[in-house]
């Protein structure tokens, strides 16, 4: 996942990425991270529950990147999304 961010860090690409490593409590301070960006996107096998779970207790809209076909994201698929929802302005 890192790869994904450095490769878009050295293109000048702006963006960040926060890893929770726990949901059950959510940190504390995740509000306060959340909304200094513009657009938070939650790429996730499933189909959206932690996005769910964001936009109902923190207010925060998101950008859902969902794949319920058991395969893991790639590198490729997750820095391709990032560029089609930067184009998107």
């Amino acid at each position: 996942m890192f790869l994904i961010f450095e490769k878009a860090n050295k293109n000048k690409i702006p963006v960040s990425q926060i890893h929770l490593t726990h949901i059950n409590p959510l940190p504390k301070n995740l509000a306060e991270l959340l909304i200094k960006f513009n657009k938070v996107m939650i790429p996730e096998i499933n189909l959206g529950q932690l996005s769910t779970m964001i936009r109902s207790k923190y207010l925060i809209d998101t950008l859902d990147f969902n794949r319920v076909s058991g395969k893991p994201f790639t590198t490729s698929d997750i820095y391709n999304k990032i560029l089609q929802v930067l184009e998107e302005k």
